[in-house]
């Protein structure tokens, strides 16, 4: 069986798969993205805050050194 046969069947096996799928409606992808769109927004506010704690404690543990670790070496 040749390469190109080959590829042939398994193009025609993927469009008769893709025929069976269940694709969700306007509806149910607009709600789908709004989840997505609130969970990565949700994990950004998180995230940062969690940022700022940690460099808060930094500066408190550390006065002093944790401004510096942000600035470029050897610039003025």
């Amino acid at each position: 069986m040749n390469i190109f046969k080959k590829t042939g069947e398994y193009l025609t096996s993927v469009g008769a798969e893709a025929r069976r799928v269940t694709w969700p409606g306007r509806r149910e992808l607009w709600e789908s993205t709004l989840v997505v769109i609130s969970f990565i927004f949700i994990l950004a506010v998180t995230i940062a805050v969690c940022d700022h704690l940690i460099d808060g404690g930094l500066k408190l543990v550390m006065p002093g050194t944790a401004a510096q670790a942000t600035t470029v070496p050897g610039g003025n």
